[in-house]
């Protein structure tokens, strides 16, 4: 029986996400969809999907597991990342994430001129991420290696894509550029009826049909339940952390006279908040996988909950 009260699914959920983007059937609506935000920057004709979890070294042991990894068909790599939930690192660890792409490149073999594939990492945030380097006025923001002094591009190799999806506000009569469908697709299409007649593009027709619901099996069904109550809990969870936060930082702030009580209690409450998700996740049994996905912690500290 139908739980959803929706007609479409969320792509801000884990299931929802890789439904539409993860999938050789949907591939291109994924193509589609890069092609938007590179803007003619890069043409992407075709893509092939690659093991999405990437194992460490020797040294770190350190494992890599990405939302959506693939390549065009010239062999350059795109990781793509939807990330829910604000992460101090969150830009550290994205670099990290682009080292596995760069030194899987290495041949076993002793000849090689280390010539390299591109390495892209399109980033999708469910939130403002509000970095001094990023032009407020816009919500996709290109990283590069750049020459501090010239202003120009170093090595075009490396480069990062991140999306503030959480900014984006435009209204359906609103949307100019395929770019900004996508984007208004992304964070509304669960609160949609219908399709908005901005949306008549044949991609999007291939979109609708992908994401009803009442198309699912009973067992599709239930997987995106599962997904998008782990995406409400966690949610709701970081909202009442934020207020939480932010009002115990202004009390600090007042009561002490520094600004950076504030900005403490903002972390703190938001660090809280992760962590009593991922306890109430593990007690449910979810994967520890798909609870460091949700909610921005690593493996690592999410199983040292379980000793607290």
């Amino acid at each position: 029986m139908r739980q959803s009260e929706e007609r479409y699914i969320s792509l801000l959920t884990d299931f929802g996400f890789k439904r539409i983007f993860g999938t050789d059937p949907n591939k291109d609506l994924l193509i589609n969809f890069l092609n938007s935000l590179f803007n003619g920057e890069e043409v992407i004709k075709d893509v092939r999907y690659l093991n999405s979890e990437n194992v460490g070294d020797v040294y770190t042991e350190r494992k890599a597991i990405f939302d959506v990894y693939c390549e065009n068909e010239r062999g350059e790599k795109f990781i793509v990342e939807m990330q829910n939930a604000y992460q101090t690192f969150f830009k550290d660890r994205s670099l990290f994430y682009s080292t596995f792409p760069i030194r899987e490149q290495a041949p076993k073999s002793s000849d090689w001129n280390f010539c390299l594939k591109k390495v892209y990492v399109v980033a999708l945030l469910n939130f403002k991420m509000s970095d001094e380097a990023f032009d407020s006025s816009d919500t996709i923001h290109t990283i590069a290696l750049m020459d501090t002094t010239t202003n120009k591009v170093f090595n075009a190799k490396l480069m990062f894509k991140y999306v503030e999806v959480g900014r984006f506000d435009k209204a359906d009569n609103e949307l100019t550029s395929l770019s900004d469908k996508w984007m208004y697709v992304l964070k509304n299409l669960s609160r949609l009826d219908g399709r908005p007649a901005a949306l008549r593009e044949k991609i999007f027709t291939k979109l609708f049909d992908a994401a009803a619901i009442a198309r699912f099996s009973p067992t599709e069904l239930r997987e995106y339940e599962d997904s998008l109550k782990a995406y409400r809990d966690i949610k709701n969870s970081l909202d009442t952390a934020k207020a939480e936060g932010r009002a115990e930082g202004r009390a600090e702030g007042r009561a002490e006279g520094r600004a950076e009580g504030r900005a403490e209690g903002r972390a703190e409450g938001r660090a809280e908040g992760r962590a009593e998700v991922a306890k109430t996740m593990m007690e449910k049994g979810m994967d520890v996988k798909i609870i460091a996905s949700l909610t921005g912690l690593s493996e690592e500290e999410i199983k040292s909950l379980r000793k607290q």
